[in-house]
């Protein structure tokens, strides 16, 4: 029950809504999404984005891995402080030169997350037709039952003799 089952369509120019389940969204024979192409355009731009961030971190996971053989063959060579000192530094160092790449590729862009569903749909013809019918007969019938209880749309009663 958490989860909304219907989606509320509007249309801004007519003042007009209904709701649909999401199903219907999903048919083709219902309606059909509009695509942006500046959406698709940004969508493109974060995979893009996604691909070079795991390109940096497998980069920096390499760096790591072979710092660590290093630093393995310099241990059985030797034992010294300092060169511990200077690998914690360096990878120090990596670490911060990874979060920076990140942050310089993440700030080319800032794109806000948004459903793959589409915001935009367009109802087809027949059922946007259906729509309009059904609201003018009901403007149709509102506007006959005023009329039949306005005693003054009645003709008089005729007063002259036969």
């Amino acid at each position: 029950m958490g989860e909304e089952n219907f989606v509320d369509v509007e249309n801004f120019q007519t003042k007009d809504y209904f709701y649909v389940c999401r199903g219907h969204l999903t048919d083709r024979g219902f309606c059909s999404p509009v695509v942006d192409e500046a959406e698709v355009l940004a969508k493109k731009k974060k995979e893009e984005m996604d691909r070079e961030i795991e390109l940096v971190k497998k980069e920096y996971e390499d760096k790591v891995a072979k710092k660590k053989k290093a630093k393995d063959k310099k241990d059985t060579k030797k034992e010294g402080t300092e060169e511990e000192k200077e690998d914690v530094s360096t990878d120090k160092e990596a670490e911060k030169e990874k979060d920076n790449k990140i942050q310089a590729i993440s700030s080319k862009l800032q794109i806000a997350s948004a459903d793959d569903v589409p915001r935009i749909y367009a109802l087809h013809k027949n059922f946007f037709q259906m729509r309009i019918d059904r609201i003018r007969n009901a403007e149709i019938s509102k506007r006959n039952r005023e009329r039949l209880k306005n005693p003054a749309a009645f003709p008089s009663v005729p007063s002259g003799d036969l």
